[in-house]
């Protein structure tokens, strides 16, 4: 039988965005792909350039409604790097305490896409209830529900309400107690075990050579998160661990951010027992920045390892925005794991890398 080309995308329930995945065909088989990015191109970084740095700072949470407190997080951070300002030890604590309920918020999301991909249509509404709760969290503390505003130069908009503590913990116990319920769906169902186990298999030593990070890397046997490899924030004084898996498959990439999960859970209870009262704003904060000074900053975004380096225009504004996705990397390393599955794998191999494209093309 000859080889053809089937072109997946760019709208296409499998893509989870606006992107192109071409996909080479022996019979069944797949014998080459080719990722395809850049149709929703918007010019963030150049926007960012034009515009103040805390007028950014809403802007950097539009580059994926998933993660948008991660994305505008690191933003804030490559800027007091830029400027020497260091938040206070409060808002710190409090960063970290919404930055985790922003990976379980985005966790929970991928499980219900993820779910829906494998054609398990029924568990794709229990992840979504439960985020629901989590976005109560976020909206007590910012007002928002996708897109927060909350970080700003030098510390956070507000501190915690009064009640946040109680609602918090509460919602805590209801999320892993539902992690049980969404392990014996999964688990416990045939079809998800066959499209997961030994699917989409990626290496530890191509994973290293790809450049993939996060929860794909971490699902491969690397035990590497740049909150313990490079700890910021106040995450070198909480206690985690890792969630590191070896098959490097599917069904590892599903578990890694079902422990993760868990492990967001633990380091919200510590951050809330530990968290010292205090300022939650710096008291001095620059308006501009150094012309020719630079910063270069990471954060373990949900999907990976997320970096920003910005230059110093010596006003108001930065000179230069560099935004690196981790998405856009795995991405980039699909058809290492694509090559030699079947054509019905793709959905389950390409949901399990939990693409965001608004990230991806910025």
């Amino acid at each position: 039988m000859a080889e053809m080309w089937v072109h997946m995308g760019p709208q296409h329930p499998m893509t989870h965005g606006l992107w192109t995945l071409k996909v080479k065909i022996d019979g069944e088989t797949i014998t080459d792909a080719i990722p395809e990015v850049g149709y929703l191109h918007r010019g963030m970084e150049k926007i960012m350039e034009n515009r103040t740095f805390p007028q950014n700072i809403p802007l950097a949470d539009r580059l994926c409604y998933g993660s948008a407190h991660s994305w505008s997080s690191l933003y804030v951070f490559a800027v007091e790097d830029l400027m020497g300002v260091v938040a206070p030890e409060r808002a710190q604590y409090i960063r970290v305490i919404t930055l985790e309920i922003q990976r379980i918020i985005n966790h929970l999301l991928w499980l219900a896409a993820y779910a829906a991909d494998l054609g398990h249509l029924t568990m794709f509404l229990y992840p979504m209830r439960e985020r629901e709760l989590f976005m109560d969290l976020m909206q007590m503390v910012s007002g928002g529900r996708l897109m927060y505003d909350y970080v700003r130069i030098g510390g956070v908009r507000n501190d915690l309400p009064d009640n946040f503590d109680t609602e918090c913990l509460k919602q805590l116990v209801v999320l892993e107690a539902k992690l049980e319920e969404y392990e014996a769906m999964m688990d416990d169902n045939e079809m998800i075990l066959m499209r997961t186990m030994g699917v989409g298999v990626l290496k530890a030593d191509d994973a290293i050579d790809l450049g993939v990070t996060g929860p794909i890397l971490r699902a491969s046997g690397i035990p590497y998160d740049l909150r313990r490899a490079e700890p910021y924030l106040v995450y070198d004084k909480i206690d985690f661990a890792v969630c590191v898996e070896t098959e490097g498959d599917c069904y590892a990439r599903y578990r890694v951010r079902m422990n993760e999960m868990r492990e967001s859970a633990a380091i919200i209870r510590q951050a809330l027992r530990d968290m010292p009262p205090g300022n939650i704003l710096a008291q001095k904060v620059p308006k501009r920045a150094e012309k020719g000074a630079e910063a270069f900053t990471r954060t373990e975004d949900p999907r990976g390892d997320s970096s920003m380096h910005l230059i110093g225009g010596g006003n108001d504004q930065p000179y230069r925005v560099k935004i690196k996705s981790p998405a856009f990397i795995n991405i980039s390393a699909s058809p290492s794991l694509l090559i030699g599955n079947r054509v019905a794998d793709v959905p389950s191999i390409m949901g399990s890398i939990d693409v965001c494209i608004g990230e991806t093309d910025r």
